[in-house]
């Protein structure tokens, strides 16, 4: 938690830092996924934003939420032709992405580790939800899921038994 809270908060972090961070911490995105993400998948309505991950809008806290205006209007353009989508965090060649191996370099020099992270959010979610529920979130296939249940201790399957019984 206090990862997410320095991810947010700390802006002496370059801000692609903080919105990786952040995006791998609390939705356990992968960079590989992070920096195919394009700014038309973010979005607003009149009470919060979203950032769609697959199908999916997911909802973002504000604090993340202004990080990514924050993001997108840096990445600015007019010479842009319209309709053209933008990578969120592009890399130094224009319209491609940026180097995963590199960006995990990069977040370890700021001391915030990509793998160990991911794991720890992967756990979390997987102590609190059924792994089909995990898989389907976070991409992953549902063996993996499967396996990770049985690494935290978490099986479902009285879960499941009980609720098969409860049906007429």
């Amino acid at each position: 938690m206090a990862e997410v809270r320095r991810c947010l908060t700390d802006t002496g972090l370059p801000l692609p830092v903080r919105i990786i961070g952040a995006l791998i911490r609390l939705y356990v995105l992968p960079l590989t996924r992070i920096i195919e993400l394009t700014t038309d998948q973010f979005h607003r309505d009149a009470e919060a934003a979203y950032l769609t991950l697959d199908r999916h809008p997911a909802l973002l806290p504000p604090a993340l939420a202004a990080l990514l205006d924050e993001q997108i209007a840096e990445l600015h353009d007019p010479l842009t032709p319209q309709g053209r989508r933008h990578l969120l965090l592009p890399g130094a060649v224009p319209g491609r992405p940026r180097n995963p191996a590199g960006l995990a370099d990069q977040m370890r020099q700021h001391d915030l580790p990509v793998r160990a992270a991911r794991n720890t959010a992967l756990m979390e979610a997987i102590t609190d939800l059924p792994p089909i529920v995990v898989a389907d979130l976070f991409g992953i296939s549902p063996a993996t899921a499967h396996r990770w249940s049985q690494l935290a201790g978490n099986s479902w399957a009285l879960y499941l038994a009980a609720r098969q019984r409860s049906r007429p």
